[in-house]
C-alpha cells in the first residue's frame, strides 16, 4: 500500500518577519455568506443551458464528475459565465439542489430526472461543478403521516435509510446531504413529537457517523425553535441541542411567519430570536438563516358580488397568491400601489383594491371590490438580515430559492459580504533538499510554507493543511496540519515512497479567505538495496540478491561486469512480487571482479553502487 511518512512534524521558524501595512479593502474578497436551494423544477433560473451539454457517463462512487473544457463551445462558455451561479459564486461556497424525496427506507425518489428528462443529471452535475461550489442536495419527506417517524423508531429501517442516503451521496459524488423532513412539524402533529424525537436523534447520530467517515457534510433544514426554558411555541421536534454536535449545518426556515393571515414573511425580530437560540447551543458557523425569494398577496375584503368573469377563489381567507420578489416592483406598478418599508419587521408592504364588473350566472349586472394586502422582502430587508450574519458570525444565509430575489437584493447581499470579507491570503509552497524536484526512494526533502497578506505582511497562527496525491490519482488527501509561526512560515521534513504532488491549503475564516498554493511534484527515483559477498573461492558462484525500491514486480534485472574497460551485461533476472531478485555468476580466475546491478523502471535506468568481489 502506498503511504507517506513524516519524519518530523515540528514547526520551524525559518523566515524573517516582514514589515508592512494592514491589508486594504481592495485586498479583501467577499465573505461567502450566501447559499440556497435549486429546485428540480427551476433549473433554468440558475443554469440556463444545461440541455446543451454532452451526456457523460455515470461517475464512479467516490470520484468527482468532471467535464473536459473542450466539450464546451465559445457560446457555451459565454452563457456559463453569465449564469446565476457563476456570477455569484464568489458569494457562495455551497448550494442545495432540491432534487430528492424519501419514499421508503430503500427508495429515494429522483425528482430531478422526472422534471428534466432531456437534461441528464450527469451533464447538470458537470456544469454545476464548474462553479467550484459544494453540492449538498436536499431530501424531503415523501411519506405519509407518521410513516417516517415509524421508520426512524425501528433500528433496522433506520439503518437502511442511512445506507440509502450514503449510497446516493457516493454514487453522485455529492459533498453531503441536506435533510428537509418537514412532515414531523406540519403533518404529524405536535402531540407525536415526544415519541418521534428519540428516533430522529438516533438517526442523525448514525447518519452523521456514516457521512463523516466518507468526509461528507450533514445539513439539517428546520423550522424555527426557541430556548425551551422560555416555554414559547417552536418546533422542538428537531431537537437542536441534541443533534448540534452531529450536524455540520443548521438551515433555519426563517420565512412563512404569515401564511393564513396577512403579515410579514419573516419579521427580523423573529429571525434574530431563533438565531440567538441556535448560536447558544452550537458553533455559529453551523447556523444559516433563511431568506425568502417570494412575497404573498392576501385577500382582506370582498364587497359586492363578483361577476362570473372574475378570477375564481375571491374570498376572504383564501390561500394567498405568491410571487417572486424579482417581480415585486413591477407588480406594485400594476397594482397601482406605493410600497412602504416597515422598519419594525424589515419588510415591504402595501394594500390595493381590484374592481371587477360583469354579470352574474343569471345574467344580471354586478360588480365587486376586492381588498388585498401584500408583504415581501426587498434589498434593505436582505441587507439587514445579512447584517445578522455578520453580527453573530453565522455560517451564512439560505435562499428559498436561488434566483428568485431581485438583482438589487443580490447587490445588497454582496455589499455586506464585501464589508465583512476576509483578507486575501498569499499561500506559497517551496521544496528544499530535492535535486531537480526528485529524491531517491527513502530520501528526505523539506516542504516549506509561507503565508502572507497581499502587502507581504506575514500571517501568524493560521492553520495550514499539507495535502498530497500520488501520481495518477484525482483526489487530494490532507496528511498533516501546521500552524504558522510569527514569521508566517512552517517547515517539515518529508519522505515518500512513490512520486506525489503536494500543495498547501487554508480554510476560510472570518478574518481570512480560503487559499491554495501552487502544486509541487516530487519524483521518487528507484533505489536498489543489495546483499552480496566480499570474497569467494574461484569456481564458486558469486550470488547477488537484493530488492528494488519502490517494490515493483517483473522488472528486468541486469548484472553488469566491468571488463575490457567498459561495463558489459553478464546475467539477467526479474524482480519478484515484492521487488526482490537474485542472480549469480561464477569466476574461474583469481582476482578482483568489479560488478553492479542495472534495473530499468519506466524508461529510467537505476544503478546500484559499484562493488568489488575478491576471487581467491
Amino acid at each position: 500500500m502506498r503511504r507517506i511518512l513524516f519524519l518530523v512534524l515540528v514547526m520551524s521558524l525559518i523566515a524573517p518577519i516582514f514589515q508592512g501595512l494592514p491589508a486594504t479593502a481592495a485586498d479583501k474578497q467577499p465573505r461567502k455568506i450566501v447559499s440556497g436551494w435549486i429546485p428540480y423544477y427551476a433549473m433554468k433560473n440558475v443554469m440556463p443551458f444545461i440541455k446543451k451539454l454532452p451526456t457523460t457517463t455515470t461517475p464512479t462512487p467516490g470520484s468527482p464528475v468532471t467535464c473536459e473544457d473542450d466539450e464546451y463551445s465559445a457560446d457555451d462558455i459565454s452563457l456559463l459565465d453569465h449564469s446565476y451561479l457563476f456570477m455569484n459564486k464568489d458569494l457562495m461556497k455551497e448550494v442545495m439542489p432540491f432534487w430528492y424525496s424519501l419514499k421508503s427506507p430503500t427508495i429515494i425518489r429522483d425528482d430531478y430526472t422526472t422534471a428534466n428528462p432531456s437534461w441528464p443529471i450527469a451533464d447538470t452535475l458537470c456544469l454545476m461543478r464548474k462553479t467550484g461550489l459544494k453540492l449538498i442536495p436536499t431530501i424531503t419527506d415523501g411519506t405519509d403521516k407518521l410513516v417516517l417517524s415509524g421508520y426512524l423508531a425501528n433500528t433496522q429501517s433506520r439503518t437502511t435509510i442511512v445506507k440509502s442516503i450514503v449510497d446516493l451521496v457516493k454514487r453522485n459524488s455529492f459533498d453531503g446531504i441536506d435533510l428537509d423532513f418537514e412532515g414531523f412539524a406540519f403533518v404529524d402533529g405536535n402531540t407525536t413529537w415526544a415519541k418521534t424525537a428519540p428516533g430522529w436523534i438516533a438517526f442523525i447520530k448514525e447518519l452523521s457517523t456514516a457521512l463523516h467517515v466518507e468526509q461528507k457534510i450533514l445539513s439539517v433544514t428546520s423550522p424555527y425553535a426557541y430556548d425551551p426554558t422560555e416555554k414559547v411555541k417552536g418546533y422542538t421536534i428537531y431537537s437542536w441541542s441534541a443533534i448540534a454536535q452531529y450536524i455540520d449545518r443548521l438551515r433555519i426556515m426563517t420565512y412563512d411567519y404569515s401564511i393564513a393571515k396577512p403579515g410579514p414573511i419573516g419579521p427580523i425580530s423573529w429571525v434574530e430570536k431563533t438565531t440567538q437560540y441556535a448560536v447558544s447551543i452550537m458553533p455559529a458557523s453551523k447556523v444559516f438563516i433563511g431568506l425568502p425569494g417570494y412575497g404573498r398577496d392576501w385577500i382582506t375584503s370582498v364587497t359586492g358580488t363578483c361577476p362570473v368573469t372574475a378570477p375564481p377563489g375571491l374570498t376572504v381567507g383564501a390561500k394567498a397568491a405568491t410571487f417572486k420578489t424579482n417581480y415585486a416592483t413591477a407588480k406594485a406598478v400594476i397594482d397601482n400601489a406605493t410600497p412602504t418599508f416597515d422598519s419594525a419587521t424589515s419588510e415591504v408592504t402595501y394594500s390595493y383594491v381590484q374592481n371587477f364588473n360583469g354579470v352574474t350566472a343569471k345574467g344580471a349586472a354586478t360588480s365587486c371590490t376586492v381588498g388585498r394586502t401584500v408583504w415581501y422582502q426587498n434589498d434593505r430587508s436582505y441587507s439587514e438580515r445579512m447584517n445578522l450574519v455578520a453580527k453573530y458570525d453565522l455560517g451564512g444565509s439560505a435562499l428559498w430559492t436561488l434566483g428568485m430575489e431581485d438583482p438589487i437584493a443580490t447587490a445588497a447581499m454582496r455589499n455586506v459580504a464585501e464589508s465583512i470579507g476576509p483578507d486575501t491570503v498569499v499561500n506559497t509552497i517551496s521544496i528544499d533538499d530535492a535535486l531537480n524536484k526528485s529524491v531517491f526512494y527513502g530520501g528526505v526533502f523539506t516542504i516549506r510554507g509561507a503565508l502572507t497578506r497581499v502587502d507581504k505582511t506575514p500571517i501568524a497562527g493560521i492553520p495550514v493543511n499539507l495535502e498530497f496525491k500520488h501520481e495518477g490519482e484525482d483526489s487530494w488527501k490532507t496528511i498533516a496540519q501546521f500552524t504558522t509561526s510569527e514569521s508566517g512560515t512552517f517547515s517539515t521534513p518529508v519522505t515518500i515512497d512513490s512520486t506525489a504532488v503536494f500543495r498547501l491549503s487554508t480554510s476560510e475564516s472570518a478574518s481570512y479567505a480560503a487559499s491554495l498554493s501552487s502544486e509541487e511534484k516530487i519524483t521518487v527515483l528507484s533505489k536498489i538495496n543489495l546483499n552480496r559477498p566480499t570474497s569467494v573461492r574461484h569456481g564458486q558462484a558469486i550470488v547477488i540478491s537484493g530488492v528494488l525500491l519502490p517494490q515493483l514486480p517483473e522488472q528486468a534485472v541486469v548484472l553488469q561486469k566491468f571488463q575490457l574497460n567498459k561495463w558489459q551485461n553478464v546475467t539477467t533476472a526479474t524482480t519478484g512480487a515484492t521487488g526482490e531478485f537474485q542472480t549469480s555468476i561464477a569466476e574461474s580466475k583469481k582476482g578482483i571482479v568489479k560488478l553492479r546491478v542495472l534495473i530499468t523502471v519506466k524508461n529510467q535506468q537505476t544503478l546500484s553502487p559499484e562493488f568489488s568481489v575478491v576471487v581467491r
